[in-house]
């Protein structure tokens, strides 16, 4: 057996899977309403563009999950490995006395008795959705030369919520606090510490999201480093740690607290944790040119690839298990609302008194034809009701017509007009919402598709599976645009073991990989060869169609025409 958790803003996660790669348990707690002492509001506390979560809640939450595996005659003792996630960037500030108090764990008090506040030199933990430090970003790129060159080096552009700018925040606002931390961990690497009895390292992918990672050359970065912590970046390189590059390596047996209090095994192992969004790509085998399209909040597309094509539009992180292979990730805050949206308007149009049914909004999205040959136009829209990371604009609609030439031209912005011919309101917005997040995911995918080749529709230019994720993958319509737009040589699918916990689970496929690969068995092959893929994931679209992939593909470039204009504000 092994055990996967996932400390993710909301909830703590455990699963337990067996050597076949099954699902045997399913454990949550939930913050707000199990632990509803520390008063968080999803997770978290809000103080203007501040977000940050009690550290407590965390360490508290960790024996009550046990508590309840227990509880529930999870067999503790026969887990031979642990691993898991934690939500990425977030860090925690570790005091002198930390390692002492870690290694003395008593079985006879609780973590939270023995861990808090003493512990820890700050009691609090920056959240992903923190906006506070837009100057440090600032700061950060124009340290190597802006946005594009730290994108270079870190595979991404600065971005608020990164672990480097909320570090040089806090030290700027609070040197005591950072002079006093002997250590700082990610969310990830902080999990792992308490299991493991120490501090444990932070893994080759989850560092990639603090900006100061150097991914080529696997070390960090001197200039931003140096600027972080105000000095020659040594002392923040002895806080941060050695990366443990090896994702499969056993740092040690699970923490005598833990073999005392719940029973687990003197033999249990514990390997390194990684960051939310790389333990996604672990609860599947995603081969070389495999794609993963998560449909919820945001829409966010994994892949794993050898390239190295760094851009500040997305992000790169090394990959969790294998040397050489790289993480890519698109992330669009315009996800579901958006749709949604949409979704509203043409089933008020209809008269329909059920907002949330899809069945209009399907009905209407699958109705209208794919663009052909033939059109004497064709629809672009951009919906974004929210401020959106990509491309980095403001809130806002925009229609564009599209003329033969491939030329866009601006139809409307956010006031839509009644008395259009070319654009039926709300009724045509069901089909076009859906294709402009896809063709924006195909557009931006594209260097990491056979890179040499330059045009938009050669068959290379496709993913081969199209794993689709979150809650919009149960619906047909949507997932029936997305097989047209973005093609997929072997097909669409969707998860089913664990699907609602596949962070927590691509931890356990780790634990497992760790502890029962063969010398040279890849993670990729170690899942391929133990999972049943019938029980795990379901075929629902055929992917590639013929002659509507590529009508689409003529649209790529009247997207990013527009888009330029967009952003330029020139529309």
């Amino acid at each position: 057996m092994f055990l996967g958790l996932d400390l993710s803003t909301q909830q703590l996660k455990g699963v337990v899977i067996d050597v076949k790669l099954k699902l045997r348990s399913e454990t949550v707690v939930s913050f707000d309403t199990d632990l509803p002492h520390y008063e968080t509001t999803k997770g978290a506390y809000v103080k203007g563009k501040q977000v940050l979560s009690p550290v407590a809640m965390w360490v508290e939450a960790l024996d009550l999950l046990l508590q309840r595996m227990v509880k529930d005659n999870v067999p503790l003792a026969q887990i031979q490995g642990i691993s898991g996630s934690g939500q990425q960037h977030g860090s925690i500030y570790w005091s002198n006395q930390a390692e002492k108090l870690l290694a003395e764990l008593s079985s006879e008090q609780s973590l939270k008795a023995q861990l808090c506040p003493d512990a820890f030199s700050y009691d609090l933990s920056p959240n992903w959705q923190d906006a506070s430090t837009q100057t440090e970003c600032d700061e950060i790129e124009q340290c190597v030369g802006g946005a594009d060159r730290l994108a270079e080096l870190t595979g991404s552009k600065a971005h608020h919520r990164f672990t480097g700018p909320q570090i040089l925040r806090l030290r700027k606002h609070n040197q005591a606090v950072y002079d006093q931390s002997s250590r700082i961990s990610l969310v990830s690497s902080f999990l792992c510490s308490l299991f493991l009895g120490r501090v444990a390292p932070i893994d080759p992918a989850d560092i990639c999201g603090g900006n100061f990672w150097d991914i080529k050359n696997e070390r960090y970065v001197e200039d931003v480093m140096a600027l972080v912590s105000g000095g020659n970046g040594r002392g923040l390189e002895q806080k941060l740690g050695k990366v443990c590059m090896d994702g499969s390596a056993r740092l040690g047996p699970v923490a005598r607290y833990f073999r005392e209090k719940y029973g687990f095994a003197p033999d249990c192992q514990v390997m390194p944790f990684t960051g939310d969004n790389p333990a996604t790509i672990l609860a599947l085998p995603l081969l070389n040119k495999d794609a993963m399209i998560s449909l919820g909040t945001s829409t966010t597309m994994l892949l794993s690839t050898p390239e190295y094509v760094p851009s500040s539009a997305y992000h790169l992180f090394a990959h969790p298990t294998t040397p050489g292979f790289h993480m890519a990730m698109l992330c669009y805050k315009n996800g579901s609302l958006a749709r949604e949206y949409v979704r509203n308007d043409v089933n008020l149009e209809k008269g329909n008194v059920d907002r949330e049914d899809w069945t209009h909004f399907n009905d209407l999205s699958s109705g209208t034809k794919p663009p052909s040959a033939n059109d004497e136009f064709r629809r672009l829209a951009f919906y974004f009701p929210l401020p959106e990371i990509i491309p980095q604009t403001e809130a806002g609609y925009w229609r564009f017509v599209v003329d033969r030439q491939g030329q866009p031209k601006i139809h409307d912005k956010n006031e839509a007009n009644p008395q259009s011919k070319i654009w039926t309101l709300p009724r045509d917005d069901a089909r076009a919402i859906l294709e402009s997040q896809f063709l924006d995911i195909r557009m931006r995918s594209q260097p990491f598709f056979n890179p040499e080749v330059a045009n938009y529709n050669d068959l290379s230019k496709q993913a081969s599976r199209i794993y689709c994720v979150g809650g919009a993958s149960q619906n047909p319509a949507i997932i029936h645009v997305a097989e047209q737009v973005l093609g997929g040589e072997d097909g669409i699918y969707r998860q089913l073991m664990g699907a609602s916990n596949a962070c927590a689970l691509g931890g356990a496929n780790k634990a497992a990989w760790a502890m029962l690969k063969k010398p040279t068995e890849t993670f990729e092959e170690f899942v391929s060869h133990h999972w049943i893929e019938t029980e795990s994931i379901a075929k629902i679209g055929t992917g590639y169609q013929e002659g509507v992939w590529e009508e689409y593909g003529k649209m790529l470039e009247p997207l990013k025409i527009a888009e330029d204009m967009i952003v330029s504000g020139a529309v």
